[in-house]
């Protein structure tokens, strides 16, 4: 039995303690049944959820949540079931919201959830071997008009920078460097504008495509990192080193939305350079030889393109990562190469 001491409230002025349950008792009330759920779903899936009624108290309802969304009210303890099928691949957040004895509280869990589909493994054949720069740590690789365009990083002392290139020959026809304070990142060219992320420093750059001049620099608005960019005509994708994959307002530079990218049974991260190619998402995955085909809508791999016989080819020992995919429309092939890799191939995809 708990005893109010009347001296504590002359004490407290007008905030009174009151006699029955603390908040953080209440909240020990209820409970998901965490050890009935799995570690990971997938979004075929469908999810029953009842509370453990660890007290014995009388519920009168309960509202359940998903991500701030009130989805449904069930009386007493009744269950719950959530249809993962066009939920957002990630975490799914879910609340309770308990009515019990003139009283509320909440309590909260997650699950995780993965596509639904298997991803297949694409074929390739190579067209063409080219020459690449080696000193090229390559970020971002894109053509605009039958030019290719490369953006480069900065380790090793190199400076970083973005150029036009003749992917033939390898003749740089234009170039900008960088400031040496700038790790250069992925880039992409939409509306005749060129806009290029940097790693670390949560700032980007628009130049016009033309002229190669600096038209302005963008805050990121979030806190997040610069790796690969692409765009499909009317949107920028953004991906930031984890499994997220932003879009921006190539007009006002904001990051309104992302995708998180799952294969059937994991999460993908580190996604790096992207292409945008016949309406999906063409990404490298850091420390992978390996490119995902991602659903831009959902985020799931809906196929996988196996390119370490490629790197087998790269001879220079500073080879690092498989960074690149350039796309050419004129010739429906893909361009690849890496991380001061000596060699760029074209490749034609087929299933």
């Amino acid at each position: 039995m708990k005893i109010c001491n009347p001296l504590i409230t002359i004490l407290l002025a007008l905030n009174i303690v009151g006699c029955g349950d603390t908040q953080k008792e209440k909240e020990s009330y209820f409970s998901f049944d965490e050890n009935a759920m799995k570690p990971l779903y997938q979004a075929t899936d469908k999810v029953d959820f009842t509370l453990l009624n660890n007290e014995n108290k009388i519920i009168d309802s309960i509202a359940y949540f998903v991500d701030g969304k009130r989805m449904a009210s069930v009386k007493g303890n009744g269950k719950f079931t959530l249809d993962l099928n066009g939920k957002k691949l990630g975490y799914q957040n879910i609340k309770a919201l308990v009515y019990f004895q003139n009283d509320t509280v909440s309590t909260k869990t997650r699950v995780e959830v993965a596509s639904g589909i298997v991803p297949k493994l694409l074929k390739y054949t190579v067209l063409n071997t080219y020459d690449h720069d080696v000193n090229a740590f390559t970020e971002g690789f894109e053509f605009y008009r039958d030019t290719l365009i490369e953006s480069t990083g900065t380790p090793q002392g190199y400076k970083g920078y973005f150029a036009k290139i003749d992917h033939k020959t390898g003749k740089t026809f234009k170039r900008v460097d960088l400031d040496p304070q700038y790790f250069g990142e992925g880039i992409t060219v939409i509306h005749d504008k060129i806009y290029q992320l940097t790693w670390q420093n949560a700032t980007g750059f628009i130049y016009d495509a033309n002229t190669l001049k600096l038209i302005k620099k963008f805050p990121y608005g979030k806190k997040v990192e610069g790796w690969g960019m692409t765009n499909d005509g009317q949107n920028i994708y953004h991906s930031d080193g984890t499994e997220k994959i932003w879009t921006m307002n190539p007009e006002t530079q904001k990051l309104t939305d992302f995708i998180n990218v799952y294969t059937n049974d994991s999460k993908i991260k580190s996604v790096n350079e992207l292409e945008w190619i016949n309406g999906k998402i063409y990404g490298n995955i850091w420390q992978k030889d390996a490119i995902a085909v991602i659903n831009p809508k959902t985020g799931a791999v809906e196929a996988v393109l196996d390119l370490s016989a490629l790197r087998a080819k790269v001879t220079n020992k500073e080879a690092e990562v498989l960074n690149g995919i350039a796309f050419n429309k004129k010739t429906n092939t893909l361009f690849v190469t890496g991380k001061n890799w000596n060699k760029m191939f074209e490749i034609k995809v087929s299933e």
